[in-house]
């Protein structure tokens, strides 16, 4: 494996850059998106002022362009004009774009009001064009670590691993695919697993087994998915907010009389009693989404030796961090796009799936 990274000074750890770690699904995804008939049609809605997602919506533009994928962006609300609020019209967009047959996959540029509303937008998205895996659909078969699915799942309100048949490794049975997973917390997995923190030896779905992690920030966007996932891949999960810390692991935390279970089918959330800097003095990996340039992770109370992954667009590590950390990962905006893009694809193919059943249904 070739790291691309700053390693010239002595005793520093490695910049690991994100543009290296998504070159890796480059050839992926043009040679997914080469089988099919038409260009694949992104719709990113943006609805706000906001500078960081007006250039969050450039630079998913640059990407796609550079991929071969359509993207429109549709300006509702303040976007649109200065006369008009922040976020109007924001739903109807959501709603035409779904009905829009041209239309394979559709992003919303987030914050718009507020957690609530927000929360509430992300499920009108059809979860056939929900890129950014927001859906509680996809939430829902995260935290329950439900991998694979009927596509015609998304349309009903029955659990989606109910009848299935049985699972053997990461290939999905007939008839069955992956869950969609959001894109950020996505992404951050396939950062760590470019790093080496998953062992491919271990069982898939137990690759994480072993390591201690702190994820700092609680959000339902990123920080809470991302801490299920990594417990649910076998990890012990410290979840960091500002007035808590919890525990996941899908493992017993205690000795128990339970000596045949080896771990539970998903995570299970315990209230914790540690402090962050005891937290992070047993971490092997420190991932941060804090949205405050004020924030800063104390470079004194990392593990030596452990992996530092800094996800908002804000710095939350100083810029000591590499002198105990062993890898740092300054960003993963570019891995995050091309995980929608390759989200893209497989909604695609899920939507023809349900189309060719249901002509066979029909005949």
């Amino acid at each position: 494996m070739s790291i691309a990274g700053d390693a010239g000074v002595s005793g520093k750890g490695l910049l690991v850059k994100a543009d290296r770690i998504a070159s890796t699904f480059d050839d992926e995804l043009r040679a997914s998106l080469a089988n099919f008939s038409r260009p694949l049609k992104l719709v990113g809605i943006l609805s706000t002022s906001s500078t960081p997602s007006k250039s969050y919506a450039e630079f998913t533009r640059k990407q796609c362009l550079i991929l071969g994928v359509e993207f429109e962006l549709r300006k509702t609300g303040a976007a649109l004009s200065s006369e008009l609020g922040e976020g109007d019209g924001v739903e109807d967009a959501i709603i035409d774009a779904n009905e829009d047959t041209s239309v394979d996959g559709i992003m919303v540029y987030y914050p718009i009001f507020g957690v609530q509303q927000d929360h509430y937008l992300q499920q009108v998205v059809s979860p056939l064009k929900d890129v950014e895996g927001l859906h509680v659909k996809f939430h829902y078969n995260l935290y329950h670590n439900i991998r694979f699915i009927e596509p015609k799942s998304l349309f009903t309100s029955t659990p989606t691993n109910v009848n299935l048949p049985p699972v053997h490794g990461d290939e999905p049975p007939l008839g069955c695919v992956k869950s969609i997973l959001p894109c950020t917390p996505l992404a951050i997995v396939k950062c760590l697993e470019y790093v080496g923190v998953y062992n491919k030896i271990l069982q898939y779905g137990d690759r994480a087994y072993g390591k201690m992690i702190t994820v700092i920030n609680r959000s339902e966007v990123v920080g809470r998915p991302l801490a299920a996932l990594l417990a649910n891949d076998g990890a012990h999960v410290f979840s960091v907010d500002i007035d808590s810390i919890q525990e996941y692991t899908k493992r017993p935390l205690r000795q128990s009389q339970e000596t045949e279970l080896r771990f539970h089918p998903r995570h299970v959330v315990h209230t914790c009693n540690k402090t962050l800097q005891e937290c992070l003095a047993i971490s092997d990996v420190v991932v941060t989404a804090v949205p405050n340039p004020d924030y800063k992770v104390n470079t004194e109370w990392l593990k030596p030796g452990c992996v530092c992954l800094n996800v908002s667009s804000e710095k939350n590590f100083d810029k000591d961090v590499r002198d105990k950390a062993s890898l740092y990962i300054p960003a993963v905006g570019k891995v995050t796009i091309l995980m929608l893009l390759r989200n893209l694809v497989r909604l695609r193919l899920y939507a023809e799936m349900i189309n060719e059943t249901s002509r066979g249904i029909q005949n």
